[in-house]
């Protein structure tokens, strides 16, 4: 049996005060024992984090804690320091599920032309960090994302890219400019856009991460999250070129009242994506393939 092979996996945390949560997070990576990972966390200072960063210093490929200009700033200069073939950053109030590292690297090894994935069934995680929720998403897709499916609000119906399950190639990132763009709040948000200038996202049927919700978190300013994202998203449709299609009306309203009507809109004008499924989930050797379908908001 040919040994499976383990892409290098670089892992980038920002934090900033977040002595009281970034332990969870930092065992949320390193308790996988991933065979090639590389973790670095870089620390805005203003507390004790460096104590416990301390502490794992030889778990951790790099650290710093020093003032810095902000989250972004810290992602973009820990991805600069990194080695790996697959990148992702995990917030220092985010989890990985387990061996969800594991997951992530048999798919880009096995399908060397995906470029970018994300998960299906989104996490939440509480406070306490206790597993509160999994999510359903239906599939992603370009034409989804420009017509406004994936920033809730400006749609009937919406859906968040969780960008704590977002892992993609250094071919990429580069691609992309290797910097996530200059907004305050909304950098993944703009980032996505830029992905998608260069390849599709194909959706994964495993949960791989959560998003935890603490009181005071930047994400609580949604309202200013929401009107960069809307710049972000303005800019991409103009390079784009997009219009609204007219047919819309029937993919996200019509067939609700016609349920029978349903999987012919689907079939006919529901959005093309695909998706990573493992065809043999009772085996110890995963075998992941590509599922091409259409979907309905």
């Amino acid at each position: 049996m040919t040994a499976p092979r383990y892409p290098r996996i670089s892992v980038v945390t920002p934090a900033f005060k977040g002595e009281r949560l970034i332990e969870v997070t930092l065992r949320s990576v390193l308790d996988q024992e991933y065979p090639n990972l590389e973790y670095i966390v870089l620390d805005g200072a203003g507390d004790n984090t460096d104590q416990i960063l301390k502490r794992y210093d030889s778990q951790l490929a790099y650290w710093h804690s020093r003032p810095d200009d902000g989250q972004y700033a810290a992602i973009n200069e820990g991805f600069a320091k990194s080695t790996g073939e697959i990148l992702c950053w995990l917030n220092a109030d985010d989890l990985l599920l387990p061996r969800s590292l594991f997951v992530v690297a048999g798919i880009f090894a096995k399908l060397s032309h995906v470029k970018w994935i994300s998960t299906l069934k989104p996490g939440s995680w509480d406070a306490n960090s206790f597993l509160s929720h999994v999510g359903n998403i239906p599939g992603f897709s370009k034409a989804a994302f420009l017509d406004g499916l994936f920033l809730p609000g400006t749609n009937t119906k919406g859906y968040w890219i969780q960008q704590e399950s977002t892992f993609f190639t250094r071919e990429l990132w580069e691609q992309a400019g290797a910097r996530i763009p200059d907004y305050h709040l909304a950098g993944d948000f703009a980032l996505w856009c830029e992905f998608y200038k260069h390849a599709e996202l194909y959706g994964v049927d495993y949960p791989l991460a959560g998003f935890r919700h603490v009181e005071g978190q930047r994400s609580e300013a949604m309202d200013k999250y929401m009107s960069e994202a809307g710049n972000a998203l303005s800019s991409f449709r103009q390079r784009c070129q997009w219009k609204r299609p007219c047919l819309n009306a029937l993919r996200y309203t019509c067939y609700d009242s016609l349920p029978r009507g349903k999987n012919f809109v689907r079939n006919r004008l529901g959005y093309l994506a695909k998706r990573v499924v493992n065809l043999t989930p009772n085996k110890f050797a995963p075998t992941w393939d590509i599922h091409e379908y259409r979907f309905l908001p």
